[in-house]
């Protein structure tokens, strides 16, 4: 049990993802490994993009930015979590509580514009490719990228401030294994109706807008895919657009369930799971889904290789 006098008045207990027990340490070793591959091949990615000039292309412009909010959203998570195991201790002060808000929803709303953009560069790429050059310059998506950074920004320094402003239940312990919003609603001794709705306003804009122009963009590449004669082009668009929408959906999915929910259908069990779909196995898996199987990537990836092979002898 943890004692009341073991932290101050204004820090929050943490419970976890899991118990700080041997019987875990098969779940913490697991989640260390996922953490480290993650940064890795995200950086290795962001690295690849820069170095190789056949990379250099609105596309994977975008890609290497979705690749650094992933670096930054499971660094702002996991790490916590692997020194509260280590140390025993489920301790997270009122002022790192409210930099993983705000970092976790800017990262989180900038992530879903992002991959909207992602889906509007593919759909231009296949159905207006005679376009491609003016719809989607180097300006076009610088702009979308800032566009992400900055409304996520704003929207997250909105939220975390009203969220922070509720006075919270003593002894101020969360059934989570990060400080989210919907956790920490449900500690709130007043009444956070009027925040919700506020809070749906946000889902709107940030969640089932994005997630229907994906979806208006997969459609419409499919049709146009499905009219070419190539069975070839046919089947590799398929399988790119098959393998991008699973990500959309693991990730908009649990996102959208978790914040679109009224607070008293909310389970601790359940929101912990649909959490680790958007913070930690995504960032995991995009790179493996957007890149490391495209032909330009792996070519990169040979030709650096290489280079480095070649420089070392």
């Amino acid at each position: 049990m943890i004692q009341g006098n073991q932290t101050s008045s204004s820090d929050f207990i943490l419970l976890g993802l899991f118990s700080s027990s041997q019987t875990s340490l098969p779940f913490f070793s697991s989640l260390v490994i996922i953490f480290l591959l993650t940064v890795t091949e995200n950086a290795f990615l962001i690295l690849l993009i820069r170095r190789d000039s056949r990379l250099r292309s609105p596309m994977y412009f975008l890609l290497s930015h979705l690749s650094f909010m992933d670096i930054l959203h499971i660094s702002n998570i996991v790490p916590k979590m692997i020194t509260n195991f280590l140390s025993g201790t489920r301790r997270i002060s009122f002022a790192g509580c409210g930099f993983q808000i705000f970092l976790s929803l800017t990262l989180l709303g900038g992530e879903c514009l992002l991959l909207a953009a992602m889906s509007y560069d593919r759909y231009v790429a296949i159905c207006h490719p005679l376009r491609y050059a003016m719809l989607v310059s180097d300006n076009v998506s610088e702009l979308m990228v800032a566009g992400a950074w900055l409304v996520g920004t704003l929207n997250s320094i909105v939220h975390t401030v009203y969220v922070l402003h509720f006075p919270f239940c003593e002894p101020r312990v969360i059934d989570h294994y990060f400080c989210e919003v919907p956790a920490l609603l449900k500690l709130s001794r007043e009444d956070t109706s009027h925040y919700e709705r506020a809070g749906d306003v946000s889902a709107i804009i940030f969640l089932l807008i994005p997630f229907s122009v994906i979806s208006v963009s997969y459609v419409k590449i499919l049709h146009t895919v499905l009219q070419t004669k190539s069975s070839e082009a046919w089947k590799k668009s398929l399988s790119t657009c098959s393998f991008h929408m699973v990500v959309v959906v693991m990730y908009y999915g649990p996102f959208i369930f978790t914040y679109m929910r009224p607070k008293l259908y909310h389970t601790p069990g359940q929101d912990k799971v649909l959490a680790v779909f958007y913070t930690i196995l995504t960032p995991a898996l995009n790179p493996a889904i957007y890149s490391f199987r495209n032909k330009d990537v792996l070519q990169a990836m040979k030709s650096m290789l290489k280079s480095n092979f070649l420089y070392q002898k």
